[in-house]
């Protein structure tokens, strides 16, 4: 991937953070609990996705994904703690909402959820911006 489609492939995937945080509200306004759970894990999944990719580390999985993040990105300082507890804490209740049987999300414990998640993509969206003026 050249450095051009890299950026290209980032910006897209930020787009697509915000679009999906977006459903995720759309989803909590109607009473969607375990589907509002699974936008916002995706949310935050695209915005790392987007990192990642722009610091060319590569990942095959969401399990990696989340790994990496934490490995090179938390651990080292990079990003505040809070956000590698966040995308665990997200993937293991999107698994749990959208994979086991009779579970459901309520609103008392999705709502909190918001303000974090879209602290994190802006967060992560800040640090693109910055590789991407230094290059």
């Amino acid at each position: 991937m050249t450095t051009e489609e890299r950026v290209e492939y980032v910006t897209y995937r930020l787009h697509s953070a915000h679009l999906t945080y977006d459903a995720a509200k759309v989803l909590a306004e109607n009473g969607f609990w375990n589907s509002a759970v699974n936008r916002l894990y995706y949310a935050v999944f695209y915005a790392v996705n987007a990192f990642l990719v722009l610091n060319e580390v590569q990942t095959k999985s969401h399990s990696a994904t989340k790994s990496q993040f934490s490995f090179l990105f938390v651990k080292t300082g990079r990003f505040d703690k809070k956000y590698g507890r966040l995308l665990a804490q997200l993937f293991d209740w999107r698994q749990k909402g959208d994979y086991e049987n009779i579970f459901d999300y309520d609103q008392e414990s999705v709502e909190p959820l918001f303000e974090p998640v879209y602290d994190m993509i802006r967060e992560i969206e800040k640090e693109v911006n910055n590789i991407i003026k230094q290059r």
